[in-house]
């Protein structure tokens, strides 16, 4: 049984990772409207991406018999700068969802709660990738500057991400 500590908590991770989702479609709408639509497509696809982790604590609690509660989620801001400003502001953001994943699983550690341990060391790899992923972007778009044909390709490369 999941603690009462322990269900509030996994909540509270539902809904950050669905802000996560509406976030990176905010960013998607960013970059449909500047013409960047390999970078929209590359977070239209991390915006589905975060919505099926906020799936996989929803149907984990289910799973355990107790109650999921939905909260608001916050609305994400509407404008961003350049690609470069916006991927420092997804890696920042990967990083406190994954120091908010380590802090269940510290919580789950000390209510001895192993199944929540098993299903968050999940998440905790998914994070190293999440952040990896976003620290490579940040770097090719250092090296490429402001080279017009160079974030051509870029975007060209993300658009082939699979969803």
């Amino acid at each position: 049984m999941v603690s009462n500590k322990m269900l509030s908590a996994l909540n509270n991770q539902m809904n950050a990772e669905m802000f996560s989702s509406y976030l990176y479609l905010s960013m998607a709408a960013h970059f449909e409207n500047v013409i960047l639509p390999g970078f929209a497509h590359w977070m239209k696809v991390q915006s589905k991406e975060e919505w099926g982790h906020a799936m996989k604590i929803f149907e984990y609690v289910n799973q355990h018999g107790a109650r999921v509660t939905l909260e608001a989620i916050d609305k994400p801001p509407a404008t961003f700068k350049k690609p470069l400003d916006v991927m420092k502001q997804v890696l920042e953001h990967e990083q406190k969802v994954s120091a908010m994943i380590n802090s269940l699983y510290e919580l789950a550690q000390k209510k001895k709660d192993y199944p929540t341990q098993v299903m968050l060391q999940w998440f905790i790899t998914e994070q190293v990738e999440e952040e990896k992923t976003a620290s490579d972007i940040i770097e090719t778009l250092k090296l490429i500057s402001d080279a017009p044909s160079a974030m051509i390709m870029l975007d060209r490369q993300l658009a082939s991400r699979e969803s």
